[in-house]
């Protein structure tokens, strides 16, 4: 395995850090938040679990880091699609299936749940300021736009909702699967098209 060859070469700390959170990710979409720990991420990569206390300095600490590093990796690829869709080249659905396979498929939803439920309550920190810096960066009008921040909050709520128990949900109800992601879409398609009108 490529991992097992990288770990027997000396890495800086950050390139440590990094495998160390790749790992995580792994293990979080694999098995669930349960298993991010300390000593499970240290037997992914071949090091030593005093060395991921060096860089984390505790399962909360690793599973907080982990948190901002999806935060990251999902917000760039988010953002991405928001630009694509001001263009005409992509399209509402396509932030909406983002932002929700960001907080299912690739486990946020369920790594937040599982922190605050541990105690660790600035869990969602990483994952709220990396959207807010998000939802700033792609305003129109910077901080002041507040269409964007009510888009964002609605969406990033439904997408979290939708992956702790939108199956449930949705079985219950006798609604297709997809139902919240169709909602969201078309909640952020008349919003997107009150910003055309404003902005002509």
């Amino acid at each position: 395995m490529s991992q097992a060859k990288t770990s027997k070469r000396r890495l800086s700390p950050e390139a440590s850090r990094t495998m160390a959170l790749i790992a995580a990710r792994e293990l979080l979409i694999e098995t669930g938040p349960q298993s991010v720990t300390l000593k499970a991420v240290a037997g992914r990569i071949g090091r030593t679990h005093a060395n991921l206390l060096h860089h984390f300095g505790s399962a909360s600490g690793l599973q907080k880091a982990l948190a901002a590093y999806l935060a990251g990796t999902v917000c760039e690829t988010i953002g991405a699609a928001v630009i694509k869709s001001r263009s005409g080249e992509g399209s509402a659905r396509e932030i909406v299936d983002l932002t929700f396979d960001a907080f299912d498929k690739e486990g946020a939803g369920a790594l937040a749940s599982w922190m605050l439920l541990s105690g660790n309550e600035d869990a969602l920190n990483p994952i709220v300021e990396a959207i807010h810096q998000l939802v700033d960066d792609l305003a129109e009008e910077g901080h002041d736009d507040v269409a964007m921040h009510e888009d964002t909050l609605a969406l990033v709520l439904a997408a979290l909702g939708d992956a702790l128990m939108g199956a449930q949900m949705a079985t219950a109800l006798d609604l297709p699967r997809d139902t919240a992601r169709d909602l969201a879409e078309r909640q952020l398609l008349e919003s997107m098209a009150r910003w055309q009108e404003e902005t002509g």
